[in-house]
């Protein structure tokens, strides 16, 4: 039976968003806390939908959140930490360890036991990134049987929709570059749809039979991150050279690139391109039947020009 009340974490981001929409288009009362809830006006517009100012990390807020539910959901992640530390930085511990390990906390405390995990395809102990081990490892606190609770988690590969960081990255640098030099121009992904990801969420609330289980997301189709960046040239009418870069070559990008305040490129998302996102075919969500990216690409992939960057910037900022 799907919940009354849900509360998620990470749900003022690019997926928590749909799924707030889609749970509150459900009959759902859904909590979302943010730290900063200005900025996120268009989100408080939605019936059913409340924004709460507060720390997701202080166990008394938790526990009041918490509380108040009948499910959790948590979508919290990061992309980068400048922290080298082995096996991960602090920032991703942070984020994707001790997080969920204080939901869990006030799961327990208060008494509610239905939990749906975000985590991400390929995380792994011995993944060749800090952020997939640091995944794992979120992965392993939040499935420990010790806990007591119902668990599901989702390992999706990129997701895309409109105003995702991803294909409308590649539209921004090839709106303006002449060319694109591009590290892990082989990796493949399966590209995901937002919507997509967000009914999977749904579905599984209102299913018993999904509790315990690991499923991982992918889109219909699996292509080289280089195919993916020619697409994006030809749907925005910026379509350029892709120059697939040696791996020397690629690390002194990542490294240079790293080193901006909110980076396009890491050395840490520079591993993670080492392994294909792509799923093994064993974790299938019941009844998956995902939109293709050429479905839906080109409903928010158009003509893009610096003005119209400039544009989706302001809107993600909410300026």
């Amino acid at each position: 039976m799907m919940p009354a009340k849900v509360v998620i974490f990470g749900g003022s981001g690019f997926v928590g968003s749909c799924l707030a929409g889609r749970l509150a288009a459900r009959g759902v009362q859904v909590t979302v806390p943010t730290r900063r809830p200005e900025s996120r006006k268009s989100l408080a517009l939605l019936p059913g939908v409340r924004l709460l100012a507060a720390d997701s990390h202080d166990p008394l807020t938790l526990n009041e959140l918490i509380g108040d539910a009948d499910a959790v959901i948590n979508l919290v992640g990061i992309l980068h930490d400048r922290d080298g530390s082995a096996p991960y930085g602090k920032r991703f511990a942070a984020a994707h360890v001790e997080l969920p390990r204080r939901i869990v906390a006030a799961m327990r405390s208060t008494g509610v036991r239905r939990l749906l995990h975000m985590s991400a395809l390929k995380a792994s102990v011995d993944a060749p990134s800090a952020y997939l081990r640091s995944k794992a490892a979120g992965e392993a606190v939040v499935l420990d049987p010790a806990n007591g609770l119902e668990v599901t988690v989702f390992r999706p590969s990129v997701i895309f929709g409109p105003g995702d960081a991803f294909l409308n990255l590649f539209a921004g640098l090839l709106a303006t570059a002449p060319f694109l030099p591009l590290a892990g121009a082989d990796t493949r992904f399966q590209p995901v749809y937002v919507g997509d990801v967000a009914d999977a969420f749904c579905a599984a609330l209102n299913n018993s039979e999904t509790i315990g289980r690991v499923y991982e997301l992918g889109g219909p189709a699996s292509y080289r991150l280089r195919d993916l960046v020619a697409y994006v040239g030809q749907l925005t009418g910026h379509a350029r050279p892709v120059c697939g870069l040696p791996y020397f070559l690629a690390r002194l990008q990542a490294g240079i690139l790293g080193l901006l305040p909110n980076p396009p490129m890491s050395p840490d998302n520079l591993r993670s391109l080492q392994v294909d996102s792509v799923t093994d075919g064993l974790h299938v969500f019941p009844g998956w039947q995902p939109q293709s990216l050429e479905a839906v690409a080109p409903t928010y992939l158009k003509p893009f020009t610096a003005r119209s960057r400039l544009d989706e910037l302001r809107r993600h900022s909410g300026r």
